[in-house]
C-alpha cells in the first residue's frame, strides 16, 4: 500500500525553526519527485518546494526561498523540510506529496498522485 505519513508539526514562534519528515511506504522515494505543499487559513493550496530525481532539480517557491530546504534520505525512504525564520505567514497546513516524472516533466509541473495526511503549523507569539 502506497502511504506517506507526516510528523513533526507544531506551535513556534515567529523566527524559530522547524522540521517537518515524510515517511513513505509501499514505494521508493528515489524514483519519484518530491514535493511539499501548503494551505493557509482561507486560501488556496500553495506549493512550497519539490526536488525530482536529481539534487540539481531542486525548487523553492519565492516566499520560502532562502529560509526552507528540502532534503531526502533514499535510504530511509524520507525526505524533509527544515524550516527556519518562521513568519506569522507560514502558519499553514503543510502535506507531503510524491508522483512520477513524465518525460518533459519538471518536478513542479509533476502529477502527485501520493499525499500525506497533513500536519499543522503554527507561528505565533
Amino acid at each position: 500500500q502506497v502511504q506517506l505519513v507526516e510528523s513533526g508539526g507544531g506551535l513556534v514562534q515567529p523566527g524559530g525553526s522547524l522540521r517537518l519528515s515524510c515517511a513513505a511506504s509501499g514505494f521508493a522515494l528515489g524514483h519519484f519527485a518530491i514535493a511539499w505543499f501548503r494551505q493557509a487559513p482561507g486560501k488556496g493550496l500553495e506549493g512550497i518546494s519539490c526536488r525530482g530525481l536529481s539534487d540539481d532539480s531542486t525548487w523553492y517557491a519565492d516566499s520560502v526561498k532562502g529560509r526552507f530546504t528540502i532534503s531526502s534520505d533514499n535510504a530511509k525512504n524520507t525526505f524533509d523540510l527544515h524550516m527556519t525564520n518562521l513568519e506569522a505567514e507560514d502558519t499553514a497546513v503543510y502535506s507531503c506529496a510524491a508522483g512520477r516524472l513524465n518525460p518533459g516533466d519538471t518536478c513542479s509541473t509533476a502529477p502527485y498522485a501520493a499525499w500525506g495526511q497533513g500536519t499543522q503549523v503554527t507561528v505565533s507569539a
